[in-house]
């Protein structure tokens, strides 16, 4: 997972092996993998649920693993009593704003500067019920 986090995000915004670990160790989170390059966590609590991250490897970009991996997170979300989820997007990442806008996420706030590169995020929530 680390390594397919690092090709899919600069040095400074990549999750670490020990990043990923201690996340994975968290109650209610899972991991999910694509072995053709993809991987995603998310947190449930209680009816709520939020996609940690989701990465996929530039070559496999494109290529519907994005999609695979949150239909499969949604899924096991919904097993696991989550009603809604929630993630955030760099407002200029384009392809995953429109990925999200397929699934039916829509905007529920924004962070300003959320980003290292000071980009602003926008906090999405998708009705999962």
């Amino acid at each position: 997972m680390a390594a397919i986090h690092a090709s899919a995000f600069p040095p400074k915004q990549a999750w670490g092996v020990d990043a990923i670990s201690l996340q994975l160790a968290l109650p209610g989170v899972l991991g999910l993998i694509d072995e053709r390059g993809g991987m995603l966590l998310a947190r449930v609590a209680a009816d709520e649920a939020e996609v940690l991250t989701l990465a996929v490897t530039p070559a496999q970009r494109r290529r519907g693993v994005a999609k695979r991996l949150l239909a499969a997170a949604v899924t096991e979300i919904r097993a696991r009593g989550g009603q809604t989820l929630f993630l955030e997007v760099a407002e200029g990442n384009a392809a995953a704003r429109a990925l999200y806008h397929r699934f039916g996420f829509t905007e529920a706030g924004r962070r300003p500067g959320y980003y290292g590169d000071s980009a602003d995020a926008l906090v999405l929530r998708m009705n999962l019920s």
